[in-house]
C-alpha cells in the first residue's frame, strides 16, 4: 500500500523533500508500520519522530488522520481505511506547550 504522510516543515528540510511524502507500507497499515517505512525510506528521520531506543512517539509530536487525534492509540491499531488507501494523509504535527 502507498500511504501519504505529511511531516512538519523542519523534518521536510532535514529529509530534503518538499510537500507530502508517499511511503510504501507492507502488511497492515498502522502507526508502527508507517513510521518504520518512513524511517527506512528517509533514515535521516530516525529518532526525530520516535525515540531511538524505546521507539515511542516523541512527546511534542502528534499524529492525526481523518480529523482524529491518533496520538494516544496503540502503535499497532490499524489506521483509518482512508489513510490505508491513500485517500487521506497521516499528519505528523508538532505540538506546543505552555500557556
Amino acid at each position: 500500500m502507498t500511504v501519504r504522510v505529511v511531516v512538519p516543515a523542519h523534518l521536510r528540510t532535514l529529509a530534503r523533500v518538499n510537500g507530502e511524502l508517499k511511503i510504501d507500507v507492507d502488511g497492515p497499515v498502522t502507526q508502527r508500520t508507517v513510521l518504520d517505512a518512513l524511517e527506512a525510506t528517509y533514515p535521516v528521520l530516525r529518532g526525530t519522530i520516535r525515540h531511538h531506543v524505546t521507539r515511542e512517539r516523541r512527546a511534542f509530536l502528534r499524529l492525526f488522520a481523518c480529523e482524529q487525534d491518533l496520538s494516544h492509540e496503540s502503535p499497532d491499531t490499524p489506521l483509518p481505511e482512508a489513510v490505508a488507501t491513500g485517500a487521506e494523509p497521516l499528519l505528523i504535527i508538532g505540538a506546543m506547550a505552555g500557556g
